[in-house]
């Protein structure tokens, strides 16, 4: 898999991400979909290819946030925008799930896609900051 070497032995993501922006390497950057615009307080959205937001969240080494924002989607199909999500340069991109073809997209781009149960943004942070988020490799559709 393209993510062994972001992965610790027990099979858990490093919080030291590949992030290829302007943040300081010990920084991560995660994108996640959502339904509104409240910051970590957000609902993720049920439906990755549809959501009219993104909450980008950096975090410090320390998995503390030092920034947030939300970026509006363009309403469309997400499937065929991948490259909307590449610019915004996630280290991981963190969702209930999505289709085969944006894992793939992800994949190749080197993006592990992080599965969780958490309904809003804050408690999926803190489920990724506890190493409890599993890689997404396949799609619900």
């Amino acid at each position: 898999m393209v993510w062994e070497k972001d992965r610790v032995e027990d099979g858990k993501f490093l919080k030291k991400g590949n992030y290829k922006g302007g943040l300081d390497e010990m920084n991560v950057r995660i994108v996640v979909p959502v339904s509104e615009e409240r910051g970590v307080d957000s609902q993720l959205s049920e439906h990755f290819g549809r959501t009219p937001y993104f909450a980008v969240i950096d975090l410090d080494e320390n998995g503390q946030i030092i920034k947030q924002s939300t970026v509006s989607s363009s309403g469309e199909h997400y499937c065929e925008g991948i490259n909307f999500l590449l610019n915004l340069k996630p280290d991981f991109m963190i969702a209930h799930g999505m289709g085969q073809r944006v894992i793939q997209n992800f994949q190749n781009a080197r993006i592990a896609i992080l599965r969780t149960s958490a309904k809003v943004v804050k408690d999926a942070i803190q489920q990724y900051n506890r190493g409890q988020l599993v890689e997404l490799t396949e799609g619900c559709h």
